[in-house]
């Protein structure tokens, strides 16, 4: 037999889901923060790694890089391009890191979004 709730037990429950909610909406929010920052650094750089993100993002940000360079490499707005470099990371303990640059298809994102102000000016 199962047992019922308490309402304290039921508002606790919900407390801890709308914590949980935060926490996901925060998450998914530096991700995308990041993901701009290795679109911008690709951008102006040409290529991109780990080292790079690492130098310009605060402390907050490191923990997303990985699933924002995959999110954008599984979206085909990034690709490897075949060179590696070591992580600067202590912690890593120089790792190999991958070098990216964007695809056709992130230029033309990139293209899109140059477009889009001299659009609304005119």
């Amino acid at each position: 037999m199962t047992r019922r709730l308490t309402p304290a037990e039921r508002l606790a429950a919900v407390a801890k889901d709308q914590l949980l909610d935060d926490i996901v909406r925060q998450s998914e929010w530096s991700q995308f923060l990041v993901e701009q920052a290795v679109f911008a650094f690709c951008l102006a750089n040409g290529t991109v790694s780990a080292n790079d993100l690492r130098e310009v993002l605060p402390e907050l940000g490191h923990g997303f890089i990985g699933a924002a360079i995959n999110s954008m490499r599984t979206a085909r707005i990034i690709t490897h391009t075949g060179q590696v470099v070591p992580s600067t990371s202590e912690a890593t303990h120089g790792h190999r890191l991958a070098v990216w640059q964007l695809t056709d298809k992130g230029r033309a994102i990139a293209a899109q979004r140059r477009a889009r102000p001299a659009e609304t000016a005119a």
